[in-house]
């Protein structure tokens, strides 16, 4: 891919007192989209505090278009319902990257982005660096539902080839 400018791991760790939509739980999974990609994360049967703790990996051609994620309830017999969503803006964290920061000690924050109006933080999201490599952890209220965040991780990767971001 020509315009590709790198990978994103997105690692969709755990959703925290996510909707009840069946009778006392819910069957939580997330689907993730972005320019046309769509990515879901694997079902957790009967929680509204599901563990889910997997990675996804997305191919970034353009930094301002947004990572959409959306929680859903899985139904046997009727369609999903949703259980709510959110969007992850990734333009900060490649701030970060375009620094060519090197041999910070591990644990070191270079930037923090604040929960706005017009993003889906739930809390303070730091840009921290770890061994070698820059993290954003994320906690992210769900919107159109009445309760429920995502906790979520981010990491970008240069595959060989790649335009890059810098």
């Amino acid at each position: 891919m020509e315009n590709l400018l790198g990978l994103l791991r997105l690692r969709v760790r755990r959703g925290i007192n996510l909707a009840i939509r069946d009778t006392r739980s819910s069957d939580p999974y997330v689907v993730v989209t972005m320019a046309g990609l769509k990515l879901k994360t694997r079902l957790i049967n009967d929680t509204c505090n599901p563990e889910w703790n997997d990675e996804l990996t997305l191919s970034i051609t353009d930094i301002n278009v947004p990572i959409n994620l959306a929680v859903y309830d899985s139904d046997t017999f009727t369609a999903d319902d949703k259980m709510g969503e959110a969007e992850i803006d990734i333009r900060p964290y490649v701030e970060c990257l375009r620094m060519g920061l090197e041999n910070l000690p591990t644990g070191t924050v270079i930037k923090r982005v604040q929960p706005s109006r017009t993003n889906c933080l739930s809390d303070e999201s730091c840009c921290v660096w770890d061994n070698g490599r820059i993290l954003q952890d994320m906690f992210l209220r769900l919107r159109n539902v009445e309760c429920g965040e995502i906790e979520v991780q981010i990491e970008w990767i240069n595959p060989p080839g790649c335009k890059g971001v810098f």
